[in-house]
């Protein structure tokens, strides 16, 4: 097949839907199929376009067999809502030529966010009468709306009709977690639609790694320390001074070691929180390559899932796929309810704690400090759901499946369409 993926993340971000999309492209090539991915230049997690892409309109380039067609895009360090609606707008109208450059696609992968997206990807499908699959990673101006950082009447109501827009245009709609699901049934989507896809983990990339000899523990010298690892997004919904909170009630026991990985600008604000809450015992690191994160997630004896109480149910963080298949126990200080708590407990590979309570995450922290057995034991469990559940290989199996189905369904369109016209 001749696959086109529409993402605004890729390679060499290193954290979120880019990794996703970039191991998904090249996954696709390694079983024989052309794939193209239409993208921005690259800039998250610091939103500063990276040096080397930077004073380029446009810039093709080919990476382990995918074409990859980059163009500009407007992006702000600390973006305004008029920010973000500009970055959109500027990725839709700046990727749109560069779609249309190169071989024709048989298939089209929209994914979301940013929602805007569906928009070029579905006049491409229109032009090149090949369907589109709507991958949605996350329904983010919802949960924007339920954590109160969007109120705008106008601004929601016109995503609420760009998302019916995107899932009416769409052939099929692949969904990382059943939240997704529910969520889209009651928005009266088709059942028949719907694919559930759980995101992947490479599971001989990530891997459990013997903590003796480790390089990111000598290196940050954490030998024969109990390391909590918090790895990702510092943002509102995750909930870092909770963490920090716990951290400081930890400090009186020396092997107790926190490390806290995030953006640059970020990590500033967390520091800031460190010293409001004595936590002494916090090391604060910028995001760490793509190469080396075998080795970081090898040298932790735990990983942290954070979310605020008012997170929306169906939120599924990457991290979690991730955190299971290094072999390392997890503790979610998440809403019991949620889609991360239901594949946490699901695998048997962590502890749920109350959200935003540092005093429940303290002692669950605590509590596999002192039966290293059963944090031992909560890693190995983890890493066999993994295994079972979250294999790359069984999820290229699927996206293959999927992409014939949306084909197919098309072909059966445009006869149906045919014999009417006939008669």
């Amino acid at each position: 097949m001749r696959i086109l993926i529409y993402s605004y993340n890729y390679h060499p971000e290193p954290i979120g839907i880019a990794p996703l999309m970039t191991e998904l492209a090249e996954g696709l090539v390694n079983r024989g199929h052309e794939v193209r991915v239409v993208t921005a230049m690259p800039n998250y997690p610091e939103r500063r376009i990276y040096p080397e892409y930077q004073g380029k309109w446009y810039f093709n380039e080919d990476r382990n067999g995918v074409k990859i067609q980059r163009s500009l895009v407007y992006i702000r360090p600390e973006p305004s809502l008029i920010d973000r609606v500009l970055l959109d707008g500027s990725f839709v109208l700046n990727s749109f030529p560069q779609a249309l450059t190169g071989w024709r696609p048989e298939v089209i992968l929209a994914t979301v966010p940013p929602l805007p997206v569906c928009i070029p990807a579905t006049l491409l499908g229109r032009i090149t009468g090949c369907p589109v699959v709507l991958n949605i990673q996350d329904i983010q101006h919802e949960a924007a709306v339920h954590v109160g950082l969007l109120k705008n009447k106008k601004v929601i109501r016109a995503f609420t009709e760009l998302e019916k827009f995107a899932c009416h245009s769409a052939e099929k709609i692949s969904v990382i977690a059943e939240g997704f699901v529910e969520n889209l049934l009651g928005k009266s989507v088709p059942a028949e639609k719907i694919a559930l896809i759980p995101n992947w983990v490479d599971t001989n990339f990530i891997k459990p790694l013997p903590k003796e000899e480790n390089k990111f523990r000598n290196q940050h010298q954490l030998q024969g320390k109990f390391v909590v690892l918090y790895s990702g997004n510092i943002a509102l919904t995750q909930d870092l001074p909770t963490a920090i909170k716990a951290a400081g009630r930890l400090s009186h026991i020396p092997e107790i070691a926190f490390v806290v990985v995030g953006e640059q600008k970020a990590i500033g604000r967390v520091r800031e929180y460190c010293e409001m809450f004595g936590a002494d015992n916090v090391t604060l690191l910028p995001f760490q390559s793509r190469e080396t994160l075998p080795e970081m997630l090898g040298g932790i004896d735990v990983g942290l899932v954070l979310q605020k109480h008012n997170v929306i149910g169906f939120n599924m963080p990457s991290k979690i796929p991730v955190l299971l298949a290094s072999g390392r126990a997890i503790v979610g200080s998440v809403p019991a309810t949620g889609t991360a708590a239901k594949a946490i407990k699901n695998s048997e590979g962590g502890i749920i704690v109350p959200p935003e309570d540092p005093e429940a995450l303290a002692n669950a922290i605590l509590e596999l400090y002192n039966n290293r057995e059963k944090t031992e034991a909560l890693g190995r469990q983890g890493r066999e759901y993994a295994i079972a559940h979250y294999a790359f290989e069984e999820t290229l199996n699927k996206y293959e499946a999927l992409f014939e189905e949306a084909i197919a369904s098309r072909k059966g369109k445009h006869k149906r369409s045919a014999h009417r016209q006939e008669i």
